[in-house]
């Protein structure tokens, strides 16, 4: 694809590719970071929606989350990205692009994607359920505001997706307080690594056998002879399926032998779920699936507190949202997937998709017309 602008945050500042010059609207962004970067953020104001959500959550080590306000030091880099003063300058780029290039106001139909990522920063560094996350999404919601405040000064007709490329799950210390079952940090003997020295052992190989994290997938060393890689595998199999919280465990060829599944997604069984993700060339030896609501960060105290735990619910449902001037709100009732945007977009385009693709249009028409038609 040949883009006008593709620009993305790499430290402090937009880059995109070395041949790209930069243009004006892109290096004034840059220079409004820097500003903004040279001076200390003072703790954001708390809305009142938010003060409930403001508690202190002991990580170890001293460590807490759950109360935080994004105060930042001056030229912290890391304490920007994980805020909403990143989302910020990213939709402030984003207007510039729109209106200093005059989107929309051609003869063709131009499409702006902009990425807010901050989102994602603050779940993993602070968790989903305390006092930044709901800062961070109420400040988002009112950037949005704002994008699309300009958007329509502008005059162009225009239509909006919005989504997320995943879920998430908040940290184990705190969805334990409420009383969801399961929560708890993975067991450090899962990892491929810790694991694969005991196999090493009573099978009495040398040398790294096993390659991966706690969860996922799980990789035969290549170096292995087809006798040891499947004595290897065999063992792995046996010993992630007795650990109380593993929920199951697939091999690759289980995995690609599985069917492609009909019907709804939320009705997938695991296997099939993983096998809409299945790669041959990169994909694991092994599969395994954790219980619901195990975190695979062993130690929360120097980086991350909340991650992904593969296939639950949590991790795979994300909104889905299509807005266009004078369109009547509904919501859909039945589930539907991210690959379902790009056949909608395409009949609200009136581009005609001659070639067998993922998902299905979404009738955007809350009465007895279809945009699909």
């Amino acid at each position: 694809h040949r883009t006008d602008e593709i620009w993305w945050v790499a430290e402090k500042a937009f880059t995109s590719f070395a041949s790209r010059p930069m243009p004006e609207m892109v290096a004034k962004a840059n220079r409004a970071i820097e500003t903004r970067l040279a001076k200390a953020q003072e703790p954001m104001e708390i809305p009142a929606f938010c003060q409930a959500r403001s508690r202190a959550i002991s990580v170890g080590g001293g460590k807490t989350v759950g109360d935080g306000r994004f105060a930042r030091a001056a030229g912290d880099v890391a304490a920007f990205r994980r805020s909403p003063e990143y989302d910020q300058a990213v939709l402030g780029l984003a207007t510039d692009l729109a209106t200093e290039m005059k989107l929309g106001q051609g003869a063709a139909t131009d499409l702006l994607i902009v990425g807010a990522s901050a989102t994602d920063y603050v779940g993993h560094q602070l968790g989903t359920r305390g006092s930044e996350m709901c800062i961070q999404l109420l400040s988002l919601d009112h950037s949005l505001g704002q994008f699309f405040a300009a958007l329509d000064k502008t005059g162009v007709d225009y239509s909006v997706v919005l989504t997320a490329d995943h879920g998430g799950l908040d940290l184990p210390e705190r969805t334990r307080e409420a009383g969801s079952a399961g929560g708890e940090r993975v067991d450090r003997a899962l990892n491929a690594g810790v694991m694969g020295k005991e196999i090493a052992a009573k099978l009495g190989l040398t040398g790294p056998v096993l390659h991966g994290g706690s969860f996922g997938d799980i990789y035969a060393d290549p170096k292995l002879t087809p006798a040891q890689r499947k004595a290897v595998l065999a063992e792995a199999a046996v010993r992630y399926t007795a650990h109380p919280q593993v929920r199951a465990v697939y091999t690759r060829e289980q995995v690609a032998a599985t069917p492609k599944p009909k019907g709804p997604p939320d009705g997938w069984s695991l296997l099939e779920e993983l096998s809409q993700s299945y790669y041959p060339a990169t994909s694991g030896d092994l599969l395994v699936v954790l219980q619901p609501r195990v975190t695979p960060i062993v130690d929360p105290v120097k980086g991350a507190v909340a991650t992904h735990t593969g296939g639950w619910s949590y991790n795979r449902r994300v909104p889905i949202l299509f807005w266009r001037k004078g369109m009547t709100g509904f919501e859909q009732p039945l589930s539907v997937e991210t690959v379902d945007i790009a056949p909608t977009l395409a009949a609200l385009l009136h581009i005609p998709v001659q070639v067998e693709i993922d998902g299905k249009c979404l009738d955007l028409d809350s009465g007895p017309g279809d945009t699909c038609k």
